[in-house]
């Protein structure tokens, strides 16, 4: 259980700092010679259920008990 509990955390943790990064990072979307464009995607539901999954992973990793 302990492994599980880790693995949890951890995965809870990627998941909200990915979708943190998605939605507050502006991406690259053309790139021609000296004209640059970027936009900020901005919170979509992609980006709000990674967040939300990340959220759950954690709150399961740390409300797990140990057996025995």
């Amino acid at each position: 259980m302990k492994i599980l509990k880790v693995i949890l955390i951890v995965v809870g943790i990627v998941l909200i700092a990915v979708g943190l990064y998605n939605a507050f990072v502006p991406q690259e979307l053309v790139d021609v010679g000296p004209l640059e464009v970027s936009a900020k995607k901005g919170l979509n539901n992609q980006t709000l259920g990674m967040i939300g999954l990340g959220v759950l992973a954690l709150i399961a990793g740390t409300f797990i008990k140990q057996r025995g």
